[in-house]
């Protein structure tokens, strides 16, 4: 959270992002149109958004989930999802205090779709695995 609070700050506003983007390509040697340029740009930021909450519930899964031995419980994800929502509206709300950025709903449904995304590739991948329960058949 304290990563997404800091990417939430006019250090990382589209006007600093942008240069910053346009420096690495031409260090790769790929000169883009201003055009071009502007849409790759918007979809790293988008990109960015829905990775750091997918991590983001992902990490409060395993916060909420404690240890236990069982590999999902839907009130675990719903859990981490309801945390993840709130955390990207107030994320939103953060970034309206900044001078250069602009707070926008549409920026946390996006936020909100990578945590369903991530969570929903963790119920995945944990009915492919075997489930473990404790030595009484029943979760403590």
């Amino acid at each position: 959270m304290a990563v997404i609070f800091w990417f939430s700050t006019d250090r990382f506003s589209g006007s600093n992002t942008s240069s910053i983007l346009e420096q690495l390509l031409r260090a790769f040697g790929v000169v883009l149109q201003p055009e071009t340029l502007s849409l790759v740009h918007v979809l790293v930021r988008k990109l960015a958004h829905l990775t750091a909450y997918a991590v983001l519930a992902l990490l409060l899964y395993r916060a909420v989930r404690s240890g236990s031995t069982m590999q999902w419980q839907l009130k675990w994800a719903v859990s981490a999802f309801l945390i993840s929502a709130a955390y990207a509206l107030l994320d939103e709300y953060h970034q309206s205090l900044s001078t250069q950025r602009i707070a926008s709903v549409g920026d946390s449904l996006l936020d909100m779709i990578g945590s369903l995304g991530a969570l929903a590739w963790r119920r995945i991948s944990s009915s492919s695995q075997p489930v473990r329960i404790g030595g009484t058949g029943q979760e403590k």
